[in-house]
């Protein structure tokens, strides 16, 4: 049987289901996967040192999470424009060269389009504007939002997405606002992009925003599966996308990226229900 080695990088990962998610799809294929999680602070390796020691030891691809989705740049080569442009990346194959891909832009299209079909996103606000906000923000641009309200407490970030927003995607209206609660003003749908409410954070980066006459809302979050954010929303009624759904689809792309195999998404999603927290 086939044997190949897969890590995800990240900090605070210890409840992560992608290697539940990985094996899962392994089964489903006929082939083995091995899959660790590689937080730095554990390892005592720098994020740099574990990369390298990654290819080196064999590895066939990582999977890039917070905070580091923009540090792998340094050690990639990202061959499509269109995902160059979006800055970040979580997905990586070791080969001949070191590729860099973003499945969190495939993954959100196809996870939205899975929810509310052909649904518009409309005028949007985002909190949070790093590695994953920035692959959703060009991910709701391709879905057709009208446009892109975001506000980042390091407003750095913003001005870097809203640049590369105009440069790529130029029909999707973006501003920066001062705070979340004027990014969210008239906003159809609203987004968590940061790590408030993660295992490890804790919170909720919409407390205090009104709810009424919102159309959607999505967390990025997926540990807990319902967060904060998402427990206030649904006793509200609104729609709900949740980052579950985002981690399901970016982790099948990821995975059929790194075997060349194809995933029967609905097999995958009952197979980690009945097996939530098992390998």
């Amino acid at each position: 049987m086939e044997k190949i080695r897969l890590g995800l990088i990240g900090d605070n990962i210890a409840a992560s289901r992608a290697p539940d998610l990985h094996h899962a799809a392994a089964r489903q294929c006929g082939i083995d996967v091995v899959y660790e999680r590689l937080v730095p602070r554990d390892i005592g390796l720098t994020f740099d040192q574990i990369v390298a020691r990654a290819k080196v030891d064999g590895l066939r691809g990582l999977n890039i999470t917070h905070p580091y989705k923009e540090q792998i740049l340094n050690f990639v080569t990202i061959e499509d424009p269109a995902l160059e442009a979006i800055g970040a990346c979580n997905t990586v194959l070791f080969d001949e060269r070191t590729t860099g891909l973003n499945t969190d832009y495939t993954g959100y299209i196809a996870a939205f389009k899975g929810r509310f079909g052909d649904m518009s996103p409309g005028t949007v606000a985002m909190a949070g504007s790093g590695g994953v906000g920035k692959a959703i923000a060009f991910a709701l641009a391709r879905l057709g939002a009208t446009s892109l309200q975001v506000f980042d407490v390091d407003e750095q970030k913003s001005q870097a997405l809203a640049k590369a927003l105009h440069k790529g995607e130029p029909a999707m209206s973006v501003s920066i606002e001062p705070t979340l609660q004027k990014a969210c003003g008239r906003a159809d749908g609203l987004i968590n992009c940061t790590p408030l409410g993660m295992v490890g954070y804790g919170g909720n980066a919409f407390a205090g925003i009104p709810l009424v006459g919102r159309k959607w809302v999505c967390d990025a979050v997926y540990t807990p599966l319902e967060t904060a954010f998402l427990k206030e929303t649904s006793a509200a009624g609104i729609n709900i996308l949740s980052g579950y759904e985002l981690f399901l689809y970016q982790g099948i792309h990821a995975f059929e990226l790194f075997t060349g195999r194809k995933v029967d998404a609905a097999a995958l999603r009952h197979a980690l229900a009945m097996s939530p927290t098992v390998s």
